[in-house]
């Protein structure tokens, strides 16, 4: 009897595999036959399924974060990899007539991989090749395609001046898709302000498959974009940027400190002046455990001022001297050198050799967590967070001031709210090699991420906790379907936009009603009647 049932299962897993495989071929040659009708260009040699040799290795190129590579994670029918708007123009239209929700893709480093995971039927829209950055210096603005890097556009901006930047983020291999529609976090922003306040067009193709820029979709949609998720109102096709100037000569310098050379003293002090500094100077913490090391956790400051070594002793003699800072600690160089100082490259590598390289190279599994502090946490408050850090493996804690620009711009200027009245952001990472562990070094690694996050509780924004969308990270909640209502979201929803959120939903309301595109964190849409709860 054993043997029957084992023979049943075997023929029943092999005839939903072969129908599996049969709708899948229907549903390409749908979609092919669509996309042929509806593209300009030939689009039949830029999608990859997975009988195609090139599947896996596009799928899992600009996988960032390990835990998402499992096998067990759902696939998408098919890739598609435009070079042109029409192919885009062509995969909403024709994702709409075969009922496959969209993912769209230019970096990789979604946190959660909502950018190409999925439950539902799914395609991906991989932005790769479209990647063209024109720089204007005469009106000091640039057109830069959806799937560029952040590294390709400070590199691009170099080339032309070396008088002129732009406030984005980090590490380098970032797609800027993502980075500008969710905010863009960076060195700069007490100057300049996010990327996304330093945007002055974009083009988006819209549900319908129409390609809008920002006179013909409006003031409306245009906020909406700019901070608010793009994802969740079409597909970016390039932004305008605004370059910003930046001086010659900067200075960066690294300070590193232990619990046992004053480190939570320093921390304290730090939270006290770090969003009062003058806007040019930025020194962000990293706060880690050292490796090797069992007993001490270790602050780095971080530090960009735009300006001269002299100005910045000066300014630091004056500002925070409890730091300790020396002349040989402070480090003059050009801005585009300075990125690549903030992306871990201290050894003289070339522009072009980094810069350029869209690969990141130290991939590893995380799970990430943020909050917005209002308040400095208390000596004996910052002494709970070491104890936590030495008991877990592989944490790391980012801390990077506000103030400056960023108290200046309203909190509804665009749908990011975290503006004045908040000290610094923190973003939570715990990291770790698999090497065997599997599933229980994933659950003991998050487990212990959740214990940090509630025992941050008391230290940070409350009503709402308040989160970074580009940190995105799914314990907050998930839209489970395509038709998660507003007010199941709102709790959500107001974490990351805060106020914004209801304006949000509004206007996802206008441009796509049906909820086309959606995803776990997706703002859903709302139908105005005049009766609606913020």
């Amino acid at each position: 009897m054993g043997s029957l049932v084992s023979v049943i299962l075997i023929i029943f897993f092999v005839l939903r595999f072969s129908v599996s495989l049969a709708n899948s071929s229907s549903i390409y040659e749908n979609f092919l036959k669509c996309a042929t009708n509806y593209s300009s260009e030939s689009v039949s040699e830029l999608i990859y399924t997975p009988q195609n040799s090139s599947f896996s290795s596009i799928l899992n190129s600009t996988i960032q974060n390990l835990r998402l590579l499992s096998s067990k994670n759902p696939k998408p029918l098919f890739i598609i990899t435009p070079t042109h708007e029409s192919h885009i123009q062509a995969a909403v239209i024709c994702s709409k007539q075969c009922n496959l929700q969209i993912k769209v893709r230019s970096g990789g480093h979604d946190y959660e991989g909502l950018s190409y995971l999925s439950n539902a039927l799914f395609l991906i829209i991989d932005l790769r090749d479209l990647r063209s950055i024109d720089v204007n210096i005469e009106d000091e603005t640039a057109w830069v395609q959806a799937g560029a890097t952040i590294g390709e556009v400070y590199y691009r901006i170099a080339e032309k001046s070396r008088i002129h930047g732009f406030p984005g983020g980090v590490c380098h291999s970032v797609g800027i898709g993502g980075m500008f529609s969710g905010g863009g976090i960076g060195t700069m922003m007490r100057k300049y302000g996010l990327a996304c306040d330093n945007i002055v067009d974009a083009r988006i193709v819209d549900v319908n498959g129409r390609i809008f820029d920002r006179k013909s979709m409006g003031e409306g949609l245009f906020w909406a974009i700019r901070g608010g998720g793009a994802a969740s109102f079409g597909v970016i096709i390039s932004w305008q940027i605004r370059l910003v100037s930046v001086p010659s000569i900067v200075t960066v310098f690294t300070v590193r400190r232990s619990l046992e050379e004053g480190a939570t003293k320093l921390v304290h002090k730090w939270q006290h002046i770090a969003d009062k500094l003058h806007e040019d100077l930025f020194i962000r913490i990293i706060i880690y455990v050292p490796s090797g090391e069992t007993s001490t956790v270790r602050a780095s400051f971080n530090s960009l001022f735009l300006g001269s070594a002299k100005e910045l002793f000066s300014l630091m003699k004056n500002s925070f001297p409890e730091l300790g800072l020396e002349a040989k600690d402070c480090i003059e160089m050009s801005w585009i050198n300075s990125t690549l100082y903030f992306d871990g490259y201290r050894n003289g590598e070339s522009t072009a050799d980094v810069l350029l390289n869209r690969t990141f190279q130290s991939k590893n599994f995380f799970k990430a967590k943020s909050d917005f502090v209002k308040k400095p946490i208390s000596e004996t408050g910052l002494e709970g967070i070491w104890k936590l850090f030495l008991e877990g493996e592989g944490a790391v804690m980012v801390v990077d001031p506000l103030g400056g620009k960023m108290s200046e711009i309203s909190e509804s200027e665009t749908p990011f709210p975290h503006r004045a009245g908040n000290l610094y952001n923190i973003q939570y990472r715990v990291e770790w090699q698999e090497a065997g562990g599997g599933i229980r070094a994933t659950k003991k690694q998050k487990k212990w991420m959740r214990k940090l996050h509630k025992y941050m509780t008391p230290y940070v924004s409350n009503s709402p906790r308040a989160a970074y969308l580009n940190y995105r990270d799914l314990d907050l909640g998930r839209n489970r379907d395509g038709n998660t209502s507003y007010s199941k979201a709102r709790v959500l929803g107001r974490k990351y936009f805060k106020s914004n959120y209801k304006k949000l939903a509004l206007l996802k309301g206008k441009a796509d009603p049906g909820n086309f595109f959606w995803d776990e964190q997706s703002i859903p849409p709302l139908i105005s009647t005049g009766q609606e709860k913020d």
